[in-house]
């Protein structure tokens, strides 16, 4: 019997094991504010590099902690700065894997476009190809990509989900799993109709996927519970994962317990609470809880 490829081994983490994404992939204008929550100022720094050396730091610090592995966390969302960069002698997404046994994913999209139609599309994406071949030589397993939705305006969610496919569809054939990302503003004023547009918008894309082909879906904790129940039982779903989207984690937490098959992809939650001036045994005590609270809600 032929032994798994690192993909199959992946996939099947992802797919069986109970646990969570961490989002470690803030990046550009939300860098500062990362930082600043992390009780690094602004002004430490006197230029973008060494602003994005800090917060890789930050981050080499929490995948390193020995509160943080594949035990809890199944998988991580990264930077293009972070792939770039190591931990402890080893390309980052090879001490994920390798190491903490957490399969690593890539942030890959440029940034949102101006709003219309009650969204913010994806700006385009020119270097996607070449970022793709990167990420596949470094090993990632998957990609990560946002757009915005401000208003249930049905043209607004349609061109979001479309645009989010036809980008996944570049994503499959260059052999990676795309996690796609059309995230319902929490202020929203009529949330519940958006998400419930949304939801029909994303089940007519994963209907016309091809069988053995799927993708993952990143969505903001909806207003009614287990709206996605039947994303997450369709074929074509590897899972779907939720964002915590400016929720505090306590209530990013009650909201994923209400969502059965759900599992977390938080980014600021996550991070709640950890600070620079810890000392080691305070920041992965906290970690370490953060961690566990966020695991046993996303195992609902």
């Amino acid at each position: 019997m032929n032994k798994p490829t690192l993909k199959e081994q992946q996939q099947r983490k992802i797919k069986t094991q109970p646990g969570f994404i961490a989002a470690l992939d803030q990046s550009g204008g939300s860098t500062p504010k990362a930082l600043r929550a992390y009780g690094i100022k602004e002004g430490s720094w006197s230029n973008e590099d060494e602003m994005f050396a800090l917060v890789h730091e930050m981050r080499a610090r929490l995948i390193t902690s020995p509160s943080f592995n594949g035990d809890r966390v199944f998988a991580a969302i990264l930077f293009e700065g972070t792939m770039d960069r190591d931990i402890e002698g080893l390309p980052t997404a090879d001490y994920l894997w390798n190491v903490k046994r957490v399969v690593p994913f890539l942030k890959v999209d440029k940034g949102l476009s101006d709003e219309k139609d009650g969204v913010h599309l994806m700006k385009q994406i020119p270097e996607l190809d070449a970022l793709l071949n990167k990420a596949v030589a470094k090993r990632i397993f998957g990609t990560k990509m946002r757009s915005f939705i401000n208003q249930a305006n049905p043209a607004g969610i349609k061109a979001v989900v479309s645009q989010q496919f036809e980008v996944a569809a570049q994503i499959i054939a260059a052999g990676l799993m795309p996690i796609v990302e059309p995230e319902v503003n929490i202020h929203c004023p009529e949330k519940a109709s958006a998400e419930t547009l949304l939801k029909a918008a994303l089940l007519e894309e994963v209907n016309k996927l091809p069988a053995g082909q799927p993708v993952m879906l990143k969505i903001t904790l909806p207003e009614e519970d287990d709206l996605y129940a039947e994303c997450i039982r369709h074929p074509n779903v590897l899972k779907v994962v939720a964002l915590s989207g400016g929720y505090s984690l306590q209530e990013g937490d009650e909201r994923l317990r209400r969502n059965h098959g759900v599992v977390a992809s938080f980014s600021r939650a996550l991070v709640e609470g950890l600070s620079v001036q810890q000392s080691d045994a305070e920041f992965n005590a906290v970690l370490d809880s953060t961690i566990q609270s966020i695991f046993e809600a996303s195992i609902t």
